[in-house]
Formats: structure tokens, C-alpha cells, sequence
């Protein structure tokens, strides 16, 4: 079987075998298993799922990133782990950088992460904690890219994720009769003032930024209470990771203006928040240089500023010194990531795992 074959094979397998946020294991089975029949040296860990594997000889190593989990969400009116995210491409374009460096005579090491937990923003964190970029010099990611970024055919050396974070919070008011709604104090009047705020809140335009409700929970089966508890939740997000803190610091500001005038308590907490991309120079001209060697110019675009996240930049917060870089692949993937229904043109997969295994070899 030639290796574009392969790369195909393995997207169809994590593709209908998806495992949301630490629980990818089955699909850390599968990986394990890969490496075993390949007889590539790999490890996985007694305590959360992923997997590292590694190839060639010598003091310096350079490493790829596979996210591995899939999303939770309603598809055809089931609710059920699915993989709109692109990580099983993901997977399987790293798969198949291995399969064309397997056999290589390197002079260098060559590591692959396959990390749990992507989508909660915190999964490389677990593989940092357990050394995964340990001696590392230069480290690189690869993810599809929605249509309107890139188009099939043409590939970034480097994406300019934006920083996300999420808020969970409460409201406690008091309930009340339908009859006598000034008895009581109710929470969906304080969510319609939340969201009238949130829509309210305005920055340079610049630079990109949003925050939105994207969960409310409140009331009950009987519709002649007025609610006086609720949950809600936001998604956050910024081009940058200073912008990220004024935006924090303003919605803060503006639950606790909103509490004190609806006379209601709202307590909240900030989760798995996601940093803005430290992009580097010397990580994305290695790859710039790959993608024009393996593909030509024509097909070399230039970075993408996005407002999606990714905690793959959690690795050079955590280590400042590491070169890395995001490499994009144009796939004609719409209607978008996240979205149930995702597709994209297959023919990437064979691309962008060409295009990191010449970006490993000459890093």
C-alpha cells in the first residue's frame, strides 16, 4: 500500500472512531498499536491518554504536534463525539510524515506528540508536565483551515491563533408567581442585561476580539414561576494575549455593575483559557522554505491571522526559547471548522504531510 493510501486509511479509522477530551482511549490504542506494527520506539502514560513516539539518532530533537480528540456535539439530532474539529486529519497527516521519514538516514531526533485534549485547552499542558518537549529545539503543528482562509492547494507556514477563554457563572435571585413578578428577583432579566453588555463592550478595531453567551440554563417545567437562579457561560476571545486581559478585566467589571443594579448575587470563574500564538520567525522560514521546496511558490501563502485558539501555543509560553510555528493547509474545508457537518477535499491530507516531513528533515 503506497503511503497516500495509508494516510487515508488511518483519517478513516479516528475519523469514524472519535473520543472527546480525555477519553481518547481507544484512540490512543489505535496510535500505540500503529507504532508497534511500524516498529517505531514509543510511550504512552499510566495517567491520561496520548503518546509519543520518536525516530533517528543524535543530541538534537525537533518535534510535530497531533491533536487527538474530538468535540461533543448534536449531529442529525444525536448528540455524540465528532470530529468537525479536523483533528483526525490532523492525525493522519502527522502519520504520514512518519511513514515518509521512517526509513530516513536522520542525523537528528525526531519526536511526535499525539496530545489528548486539545478542544478544553488544556491538553498540552499534560504532555508539557510529562517532558514532551524536553530537549526539544524546534517544534511545529499542522491543522486544516477553513475555506475562506485558504483555499485547497495552498498551505501557511504559520497561524496567528488568537487567545480564548471561557467564563461559567451563576445567577441567585429570588423566584416568584407569574402573577407577582415584583416579589421576585428574576434571572433572566439579569442574562438580557449580560448579553446586552457583552454586545456593548468595544476595542480598537484593529485587532480582533468577541465575547458572547453561548449557555443559559434556567427555569423549570412549570411555566408560572418566574426563574430566579440561572447558569450561563461565555466564550471569549482576543487576537492578542494583552487584549484578552482588558477584555477579562471589563466583563468582570460590568457582572458586578449588573449584579449590584438587579439587586442579585452572580458569582463566576474563568476556564481552559487558550493563549494567543507566539509565532517563530526562525520556525516559520524553515517552513516556509519547505513548503516552497515540496510545493512551489504558487502554493505558499503567507501567515493567517485567525480569531479561532489553539492550546498549542501553551508549549512556547511554557518555553519561551522553543521555535514554533503552526503550519496551515488549505483543504476547501467549509461549511467550518466546528461545524457538524465539516468536509474538506481528502487530497489534503497527502499535502500537508509532505509538507511537514520536508519541514522536519531540513529543520
Amino acid at each position: 500500500m503506497d503511503i497516500e493510501q495509508q494516510i487515508l486509511e488511518y483519517f478513516q479509522h479516528f475519523h469514524t472512531h472519535p473520543e472527546v477530551s480525555w477519553k481518547e482511549v481507544e484512540t490512543t490504542k489505535k496510535l500505540a498499536a500503529i507504532m508497534t506494527e511500524l516498529g517505531i520506539q514509543h510511550h504512552t502514560f499510566p495517567d491520561v491518554t496520548g503518546l509519543i513516539a520518536e525516530i533517528g539518532e543524535g543530541p538534537e530533537v525537533v518535534a510535530v504536534r497531533a491533536d487527538i480528540d474530538a468535540l461533543w456535539q448534536e449531529v442529525e439530532g444525536k448528540l455524540q463525539a465528532n470530529h468537525s474539529c479536523g483533528h483526525d486529519a490532523n492525525m493522519a497527516m502527522v502519520l504520514g510524515a512518519l511513514l515518509h521519514l521512517k526509513d530516513e538516514t536522520l542525523t537528528k531526533r525526531i519526536r511526535f506528540i499525539f496530545q489528548p485534549a486539545e478542544e478544553r485547552g488544556n491538553g498540552s499542558l499534560s504532555m508539557i508536565e510529562r517532558g514532551a518537549i524536553d530537549g526539544v529545539s524546534h517544534l511545529y503543528g499542522v491543522h486544516l483551515r477553513p475555506i475562506e482562509e485558504l483555499p485547497f492547494g495552498q498551505v501557511t507556514p504559520a497561524l496567528h491563533h488568537g487567545s480564548g477563554i471561557f467564563l461559567r457563572g451563576k445567577i441567585m435571585g429570588v423566584d416568584a408567581h407569574g402573577a407577582r413578578p415584583h416579589q421576585g428577583k428574576n434571572a433572566i432579566d439579569v442574562i438580557a442585561a449580560i448579553h446586552q453588555f457583552v454586545k456593548s463592550i468595544y476595542f480598537s478595531p484593529f485587532e480582533s476580539y468577541s465575547a458572547k453567551l453561548t449557555h443559559i440554563e434556567t427555569g423549570g417545567d412549570s411555566l408560572n414561576i418566574i426563574p430566579g437562579s440561572a447558569k450561563f457561560s461565555m466564550d471569549v476571545r482576543s487576537q492578542s494575549n494583552e487584549l484578552m486581559a482588558e477584555l477579562q478585566r471589563k466583563i468582570g467589571e460590568g457582572l458586578t455593575a449588573i449584579a449590584n443594579l438587579h439587586d442579585v448575587d452572580i458569582s463566576f470563574e474563568w476556564t481552559d483559557y487558550t493563549p494567543a500564538a507566539e509565532v517563530s520567525e526562525v520556525a516559520m522560514q524553515i517552513a516556509d522554505a519547505a513548503i516552497r521546496e515540496t510545493l512551489g511558490d504558487e502554493a505558499t501563502a503567507p501567515p493567517v491571522h485567525t480569531t479561532g485558539a489553539d492550546d498549542f501555543h501553551f508549549y512556547t509560553i511554557k518555553k519561551p526559547q522553543l521555535h514554533a510555528a503552526m503550519i496551515g493547509i488549505g483543504a476547501d474545508l467549509a461549511p467550518g471548522l466546528h461545524h457538524p457537518d465539516m468536509n474538506f477535499n481528502h487530497g489534503a491530507l497527502a499535502i500537508g504531510a509532505r509538507v511537514l516531513a520536508h519541514t522536519l528533515k531540513t529543520t
